[in-house]
């Protein structure tokens, strides 16, 4: 089957890909390289044997996509990554996120609408539950006013997806992942951000390398044991497997509704000093930081009950903090060698 993964050359997208062509899938991949780099294909090639099919294109432009679309009439299912994904820069200019994150859906929902089947995977999020009020968050936590415009274009994208399948032949499955860290064990691909990162694991692998002066801890006075935010570390290849496992179970037709959702994580929450302890121990080298204000949009803490996760889909996570850790670093130092 011919799988078009949105996104495909982002950080867990390309994991994904290089899952999906694993698993003897026939992938195009497409990507407007705003927050990724053409090299990530040799990357894929390298670990698998086999370069995926790729566009250079923006979603933004409807056009586009009914273009793609009648030039791969073949593909019924579509991994859909292509977003914008941060919190801090969706406060600062919301207008690009709605347009970047919700038109781009709809144009690729309008187009799977007139197949006589589609399977539609969908990359929601964690953030959907706002600041959960029991935890571990299950997929039955009521949606919660989002924080940030990043974190409503994933609640929005959910309704408008679940009203679309009510009305087609679209089945969709909905995972909302924690945080993703780390990079394959190859080295070979691994997260690459354009500029300063917005995420905490490449910020400390740039500082370990020498690459910034230092880390900035966002906040040290939240409500938890040491005082920083708790997040739910999931490794990307981890991830990316279970996109693969969805995609299969639409694909047999195993799901027990148009739209199932599910919570992609470890189960386990770590504080950000947790996380550079941990990391430390991994790599050996110690890394300098500071704490700073609060960062706005940001919550307490969330990690996932993944239970559902877990015996229905058949998916769960088998890397520790450590094993991401570690794979994150040794993709840093590859990188700057």
């Amino acid at each position: 089957m011919k799988v078009l993964v949105t996104g495909g050359l982002g950080f867990i997208g390309s994991h994904t890909v290089v899952e999906l062509q694993n698993e003897g899938f026939e992938v195009v991949a497409i990507d407007n390289l705003s927050n990724s780099s053409l090299d990530v294909l040799e990357g894929i090639e390298k670990i698998t044997g086999k370069r995926p099919e790729f566009e250079n294109l923006d979603l933004r432009q409807k056009e586009n996509v009914q273009q793609f679309f009648k030039k791969h009439a073949d593909i019924s299912g579509v991994i859909h990554f292509a977003a914008s994904k941060a919190v801090g820069e969706s406060v600062e200019n919301p207008l690009l996120y709605y347009e970047n994150n919700i038109s781009t859906l709809v144009y690729l929902l309008q187009e799977l609408q007139a197949k006589e089947t589609a399977h539609f995977i969908f990359s929601s999020s964690c953030t959907v539950y706002g600041q959960a009020e029991t935890m571990p968050i299950t997929e039955d936590a009521p949606v919660q006013l989002a924080l940030s415009p990043y974190g409503n274009t994933k609640q929005i994208g959910e309704e408008i997806i679940t009203d679309t399948t009510k009305v087609t032949n679209i089945n969709a499955v909905l995972l909302r992942y924690f945080n993703p860290i780390g990079a394959h064990s190859s080295a070979e691909i691994g997260e690459l951000p354009l500029g300063v990162p917005q995420n905490l694991v490449p910020f400390i692998t740039q500082t370990a390398i020498g690459l910034r002066k230092e880390l900035s801890v966002f906040g040290n006075d939240y409500p938890t044991p040491d005082g920083t935010a708790i997040r739910d570390y999931i490794h990307v290849v981890d991830l990316a497997k279970a996109h693969v496992i969805a995609l299969k179970r639409l694909m047999d037709k195993k799901n027990q509704a148009k739209v199932e959702t599910f919570n992609v994580g470890t189960g386990k929450g770590s504080s950000v000093l947790d996380v550079i302890t941990a990391f430390e121990k991994v790599s050996g080298q110690k890394l300098p930081y500071k704490i700073v204000d609060r960062r706005e949009g940001d919550i307490v803490e969330a990690y996932a009950n993944t239970d559902r996760a877990n015996e229905v889909l058949g998916w769960s996570a088998e890397s520790s903090l450590e094993d991401a850790l570690a794979s994150a670093w040794k993709w840093e130092q590859k990188l700057r060698a």
